[in-house]
């Protein structure tokens, strides 16, 4: 009988935003079960020291500075992923902002950055990978979204919950799309988790309703990295479509 751990030993996944949080760890799970891991940001020196770790623990990985928002940067990634190890198995669309501020103060270019790197960093992730999944006959592209993606985020995170709620959008459509492809999607909706999203905020007050907030609630980012390795793992036949992961004590 084939175990689970089967299914993610040898593939290969590339992590965006995998310079600290949710993306460091979700890459360190994926690597410690056998994954060939490519790790994706804009800080190399972050992503050096990681790769340098998993590999003194005897897993693979590579970096590929990334910035996410740059169409270009993504096709680089997909193709330096392939020269490394042949193929993509994985995408785990991770890579995000958090500015938070009412709507009236109009942070519009606050606004922009958060539609460039939230849907526009997910789709063009999508674009890179997928042509390569759908002529290999398998993949799976996991995209972190957001419990504001679920409900609203007011009045601090309008424009952030609008952006997450078009990736839960963009992956039920994708999934849709790709019927019997072979390739899977997954929707991953973290609630307040630790990592550096929540010091994004410019506007002082919702910074620090935001610093209160994560302080006394926020779970560690393995919480999350965890269910990204449990999508992964399973048959191929079996699409884990939606996680959604809140601490405890957190009430929206």
């Amino acid at each position: 009988m084939t175990s689970v751990q089967d299914n993610i030993k040898g593939k290969v996944a590339i992590v965006t935003g995998a310079s600290s949080g949710i993306g460091e760890s979700t890459a360190r799970h994926l690597a410690a079960r056998g994954a060939k891991v490519v790790l994706a940001a804009r800080r190399t020196d972050r992503l050096d020291k990681v790769v340098a770790e998993i590999r003194e623990a005897g897993g693979e990985a590579i970096a590929v500075a990334t910035d996410v928002s740059k169409r270009a940067d993504l096709e680089k990634l997909a193709a330096a992923t392939v020269e490394a190890f042949g193929r993509i198995d994985v995408l785990v669309n991770n890579a995000g902002v958090m500015p938070l501020s009412p709507i009236e103060k109009l942070k519009v270019d606050e606004w922009d950055r958060t539609i460039d790197v939230n849907i526009k960093g997910v789709l063009y992730g999508i674009a890179a990978v997928l042509p390569r999944m759908q002529a290999q006959g398998s993949g799976h592209i996991l995209n972190v979204a957001s419990i504001a993606g679920i409900k609203v985020f007011t009045p601090i995170g309008t424009v952030y919950s609008a952006t997450k709620h078009a990736v839960r959008a963009i992956s039920e459509g994708l999934r849709v799309e790709m019927g019997n492809s072979g390739v899977r999607v997954t929707v991953v909706s973290p609630g307040a988790v630790e990592s550096e999203l929540k010091f994004g905020s410019t506007d002082a007050e919702a910074a620090a309703g935001v610093k209160a907030f994560y302080d006394a609630n926020q779970i560690p980012s393995d919480a999350i990295a965890r269910a990204v390795v449990y999508a992964v793992e399973q048959p191929a036949n079996v699409d884990i479509n939606e996680v959604v992961v809140r601490p405890v004590s957190q009430d929206f």
